[in-house]
């Protein structure tokens, strides 16, 4: 790569920002980290937040050489897409409700999962997401220097630090979220209640992007 196609300095430390307060900005992303993390704990929420966050990775390639474009352009492509991405998310918040069990019920009972299944969870529901599609084609173009030249590699090296800034924001939502939910989790009930909610959490964000126009 030339030097000419690498962030200039003023870039990098404007769209890491950016980036860093649309992380932190309340959305499906966050808001499914924080559920499950209060939920599930700090591993699983920091699992299935680091998979969201890597997730970017997907759309930015798919930005970079145009394939992004191509679906938005699409209404058959781009609503297939939000149909398989809602019904996934649907199907998880389903899961989830029903594996919910109060804190205390013996293990054999309760089917937890391991954290590498979450990471997987989290990546997936990430990439098929057409509302993050059109999100990177209006946000990354944005700190392109044009007449720089090279704009694919510009594209490509921002959806990088944009999926870094979400790992730094994701893991954290996870961690923190984890730990008040592993205090409130004392309580039976309460553990009980926060399957549930983290599950609803899910089939809400699911319907929502299934009824989206």
């Amino acid at each position: 790569m030339s030097a000419d196609f690498l962030l200039t300095p003023s870039q990098f430390t404007a769209f890491l920002g950016a980036a860093i307060l649309v992380a932190l900005a309340p959305g499906p992303d966050n808001l499914m980290v924080l559920s499950l993390g209060m939920a599930r704990g700090r591993k699983a929420g920091v699992a299935f937040g680091l998979g969201c966050a890597l997730g970017c990775l997907n759309h930015t390639l798919l930005a970079a050489i145009g394939v992004s474009a191509l679906i938005a352009a699409s209404p058959i492509a781009f609503n297939a897409l939000r149909i398989i991405g809602g019904a996934y998310l649907v199907w998880l918040g389903v899961q989830a409700l029903r594996n919910a069990r109060p804190v205390g019920t013996p293990a054999a009972q309760v089917a937890r999962e391991p954290a590498g299944r979450l990471f997987a969870k989290g990546l997936v529901a990430n990439a098929i997401n057409p509302k993050v599609i059109l999100f990177f084609l209006a946000f990354l173009p944005q700190f392109v220097d044009g007449a720089r030249g090279g704009a694919a590699w510009q594209i490509l090296q921002l959806g990088l630090v944009f999926t870094l800034a979400s790992v730094l924001v994701f893991g954290a939502i996870g961690w923190f979220a984890g730990g008040i939910g592993e205090r409130l989790a004392r309580r039976p009930a309460i553990g009980l209640w926060l399957d549930r909610s983290a599950g609803a959490v899910f089939v809400a964000l699911g319907v929502r992007l299934l009824v989206a126009r």
